[in-house]
């Protein structure tokens, strides 16, 4: 049997004049993009660029939904009342899907973005705020979520279609969830390295944890981060270290 698995990156992130990443060329390699939506990144008129981009190269758009901080990132933990989260993200997803509506693309995913990710991943409160928003606006948008996480049994309990997601240039603690930021070692900058534990992920079914435990990881999507160094870099080295391997690169949807 052929393997397959989907590639993807976190783009149109630039503010006005300032530049994140280089979204014209990883469009080339992934084979879906995470749009900013507003709240943690990107201007309208740079989303709407990379969503034609996007579609120029008939690659999969999804909408990357964070909490309304600008400033932070949208790497700040936020503690926001339910009916507040899921109007948030139905205004992030809704702001997208008009903007994609114009050039005749649309969106086909929802992936929270930064501490929104992580909190949800684990916090049900929060996690079923989002999930109400994608429910309310439209059930058939999957949504992307952190391998292992609660948040998948979740979302398929309220009749989602859940992608689990690794991390290509994040680090593993032996339980499976991700090495904090804030921590030496959490963010890997090896571009060979990285695409050497991506093969090791697709054909064993995990990687090495900065514990130096093998940590199984059940993923059909992998995630480069579009604004790390090196990031074009690292997406077209774990694109050719898969292909070499027979490993076909193709979105989930």
């Amino acid at each position: 049997m052929n393997k397959y698995i989907d590639l993807n990156s976190d783009l149109g992130e630039s503010f006005g004049q300032w530049q994140i990443g280089n979204d014209d060329a990883m469009l080339k390699v992934v084979s879906s993009a995470n749009i900013a939506c507003g709240f943690h990144a990107g201007s309208p008129a740079g989303i709407w660029q990379t969503l034609k981009a996007a579609k120029t190269n008939n690659v999969v758009i999804g909408a990357h939904v964070g909490y309304p901080d600008l400033v932070g990132f949208g790497r700040r933990n936020m503690d926001v009342a339910s009916d507040e989260l899921t109007a948030d993200v139905i205004y992030q997803i809704g702001a997208l899907k008009g903007l994609a509506a114009s050039i005749g693309a649309k969106v086909s995913y929802v992936k929270p973005h930064g501490a929104l990710y992580n909190t949800i991943a684990h916090n049900k409160h929060q996690a079923m705020a989002v999930i109400d928003a994608i429910c309310a606006l439209d059930a058939n948008l999957v949504l992307v979520a952190l391998a292992g996480s609660a948040l998948i049994d979740w979302a398929k309990e309220n009749g989602l279609q859940v992608v689990a997601e690794a991390f290509a240039d994040r680090a593993y603690h032996a339980d499976g969830t991700l090495v904090s930021r804030k921590q030496a070692g959490a963010v890997l900058h090896d571009p060979e390295l990285v695409a050497e534990r991506m093969l090791q992920l697709v054909n064993d079914g995990g990687v090495n944890s900065i514990e130096g435990k093998f940590v199984a990881i059940d993923a059909g999507s992998i995630c480069v981060h579009g604004d790390s160094p090196d990031a074009l870099l690292m997406a077209q080295k774990v694109r050719d270290k898969l292909q070499q391997y027979s490993v076909t690169i193709r979105s989930f949807v």
